[in-house]
């Protein structure tokens, strides 16, 4: 079944939702951030449909997140990888493992990520790279940008609030 489309919203958020949106793709990519390639790797890890993997990887591989590439041609076989958008998707999903370690699954620490030298599980934050200050923290505030539109101004000027 296809959710409703977000493309045409004017926010980011929304349309980052609109290419990966979705439990099983964010799974997938998580999967793939491990090493998984193939899709029969996909289906075993994730336990999900053939039908509803081969349709979430063709939209990650629309979306631009996934590169398929064939790997055999008796029968044809393909893999999976990481683009360069997939990789730059990495801090979104440390940020939802550092989230759900933290509040939704504080007793399970079956997956770390660790510094790859040393073998120490990291401790992911967030922070400005300009001043390098930590968010969520003081001092920070959501404002409409220069491509705003007036939904927007509305809702960050606090007139949707009331």
């Amino acid at each position: 079944m296809r959710h409703k489309s977000f493309a045409g919203m004017n926010c980011p958020t929304a349309l980052t939702l609109d290419r990966v949106g979705e439990w099983w793709s964010i799974l997938i990519l998580r999967d793939a951030f491990h090493g998984l390639t193939r899709f029969d790797q996909f289906e075993r890890s994730l336990g999900i449909s053939t039908n509803s993997l081969t349709r979430r990887l063709n939209t990650l591989v629309e979306s631009g997140l996934l590169d398929r590439r064939r790997y055999a041609d008796r029968p044809a076989r393909y893999e999976y990888v990481l683009t360069d958008a997939g990789r730059d998707f990495q801090p979104v999903l440390v940020a939802l493992a550092t989230w759900g370690r933290a509040h939704a699954a504080p007793e399970r620490d079956n997956v770390l990520l660790v510094d790859a030298d040393s073998g120490h599980p990291v401790d992911p934050v967030m922070i400005d790279r300009n001043t390098g200050r930590e968010i969520p923290g003081p001092g920070f505030a959501y404002v409409p940008g220069p491509d705003a539109d007036e939904a927007t101004l509305r809702r960050l000027s606090g007139d949707e609030r009331t």
